[in-house]
């Protein structure tokens, strides 16, 4: 196999900037910041807008949108 074909797969922290919330885990992503994480090591820092912290879908803030009764079209269809 060829050398360096492949990225750096190493750990990352991801911080979602609207909540604070940070989290570990592995990525090919590389970044000129740094932190110090909770077991006194330093990452590199990904900056992110939305997380599943943040997002509305995943923190059970999200509204269904009906536009032309579709929804309730669905569910008179199906719930026989």
């Amino acid at each position: 196999m060829k050398a360096d074909t492949h990225p750096k797969y190493q750990p990352v922290v991801f911080q979602d900037i609207s909540t604070d919330f940070s989290f570990l885990t592995r990525s090919t992503m590389t970044s000129k910041e740094s932190i110090k994480w909770e077991d006194g090591k330093e990452y590199p820092l990904i900056k992110v807008e939305i997380s599943s912290h943040s997002h509305p879908f995943f923190t059970g803030k999200q509204k269904i949108v009906d536009t032309a009764g579709r929804v309730d079209k669905f569910r008179r269809r199906y719930a026989k």
